[in-house]
């Protein structure tokens, strides 16, 4: 008899199994591929290490302007994609050792959970059973692969996911994206850096969805410039061969063709499998009032006692980081440890070259649900840190503000290396602190991160 079952070793599932082994739970873990899940294994450290040698490369090729010059730089498509295997090698080895040494007891294959029983609930795998108190259920999420025609044909030939994409033996000389979402926009940044010609076609009449519209804009230019094509409020009709059917804003239909094609429109929780069936658990709607995820409250308790889920599987916040946290106030609901999960202050961020980063409320938000905000935007070049490192880079911090008392409601920017300062915008917004509070708190000089106070001071 198990306290606690845990179904799924992403980040959710490996991080609530640490911390509750730690607390002196008895715990089990299920996971039918590699602990790490998604995120891990196909999604944001490969990812982030192939992006990485890609900035690299940026480097290099502009040296010049830094008075450095470099001859005959070169990319090896083969040597970074090895580099991407050690380095997630490296990673799943220290998630095993840390779930390890929180004595949790680790089962490899599919769970599948045979219902409720006294005293707890019934886990299989593997021709074993497992019977545990408390559940907790991590299953992830999926690409969705849309129904269009021709698609299903050339799937993992002409046609990749993300999955498929990251272990290409050789480097496309053209790559066709449909979806110009974070993830396409990532792919999208690498090829382009590397010398392959990509075009994005998306349905939506701008890039990264919900994403601040000025900053997302900004982006899409910087990008435009470097030679990548925009089909902007395109709708894909038909994958022929290696082109891409679509329609254009105007209703004409067109045509690009590419070595691969990337499919790259979302994902969706998984929902199927797993003996979730047999627990008539609660799911949450989308706006069109579809299932999109397990619904959950905000301790991550499910509509069934005894039951939890943390993760992409509640289909409200895709993001590694979001997990993490939900798992651990799942894990802290079980302890009796007074907790509670909020989400005003998730960060997002695009791992581009310019960063793009962004929490809280956006303009378009603001304006949408009738909400007075003050829009404070200062250009990165205020920070002399940021005009030392960028040569011609371009950046924007933008503040949004509540008028009334000060507080920031949400913070967006672009400019390397957002992703590692949005942490103190993050905090602002958690802890409620207004604009004047940060004109308050010293920052370390020279450091982008002021960008973030002195975006402060244009407060009136």
């Amino acid at each position: 008899m198990y306290d606690l079952a845990i179904i799924g070793g992403g980040p959710g599932g490996y991080v609530a199994a640490e911390r509750a082994g730690a607390a002196g739970l008895s715990v089990v873990l299920f996971e039918k591929n590699e602990l790490g899940g998604v995120c891990l294994n196909e999604g944001c450290i490969p990812t982030k290490t192939l992006l990485y040698s890609a900035k690299v490369y940026d480097y290099v090729k502009h040296g010049d302007l830094y008075g450095v010059s470099v001859d005959g730089a070169s990319f090896d498509f083969a040597k970074a994609m090895k580099r991407k295997v050690k380095v997630v090698k490296k990673l799943v080895g220290g998630v095993k050792l840390g779930v390890k040494n929180s004595s949790v007891l680790t089962v490899s294959g599919e769970a599948s959970i045979t219902g409720p029983v006294a005293g707890g609930f019934a886990v299989s795998c593997g021709g074993e059973e497992y019977i545990t108190e408390k559940l907790l259920i991590c299953t992830g999420s999926e690409a969705v692969v849309p129904p269009i025609p021709g698609l299903r044909e050339g799937l993992g030939q002409t046609v990749v996911t993300n999955r498929e994409i990251l272990s290409l033996d050789v480097q496309p000389e053209s790559l066709v994206i449909i979806g110009g979402g974070v993830i396409g926009m990532e792919f999208a940044s690498f090829f382009n850096s590397i010398g392959t010609r990509v075009t994005v076609v998306e349905m939506m009449p701008k890039i990264l969805g919900p994403m601040d519209g000025e900053i997302s804009g900004m982006l899409q230019r910087i990008y435009a410039k470097r030679g990548v094509e925009f089909c902007l409020g395109c709708k894909v009709t038909g994958i022929e061969g290696n082109e891409v059917v679509y329609e254009d804003p105007s209703g004409q239909t067109c045509r690009v063709g590419g070595d691969k094609i990337l499919v790259s429109v979302g994902r969706r929780a998984v929902l199927q499998g797993y003996g979730l069936e047999t627990l008539g658990l609660e799911l949450a709607l989308n706006p069109a009032g579809r299932p999109c995820g397990i619904k959950v409250d905000d301790h991550m308790r499910t509509s069934f006692p005894g039951v939890y889920a943390a993760g992409d599987v509640t289909g409200f916040s895709m993001l590694a980081h979001t997990a993490s946290r939900e798992a651990e106030v799942a894990v802290n609901d079980i302890l009796s440890i007074v907790d509670s999960m909020r989400y005003d202050a998730i960060p997002g961020v695009v791992y581009t070259n310019p960063e793009v980063a962004g929490v809280g409320v956006t303009e378009e938000e603001a304006v949408r649900n009738g909400l007075d905000v003050k829009v404070l935007r200062l250009p990165m070049a205020y920070s002399g840190r940021f005009v030392a490192e960028n040569e011609r880079g371009e950046g924007l911090c933008k503040m949004l503000v509540d008028p009334g008392n000060g507080r920031v409601l949400g913070v967006h920017m672009l400019g390397n290396p957002s992703s590692e300062i949005i942490q103190s915008a993050c905090i602002a917004i958690e802890q409620g602190l207004t604009a004047g509070q940060l004109k308050e708190t010293v920052f370390p000089h020279p450091t982008v991160s002021e960008i973030i106070r002195e975006t402060a001071f244009t407060m009136e």
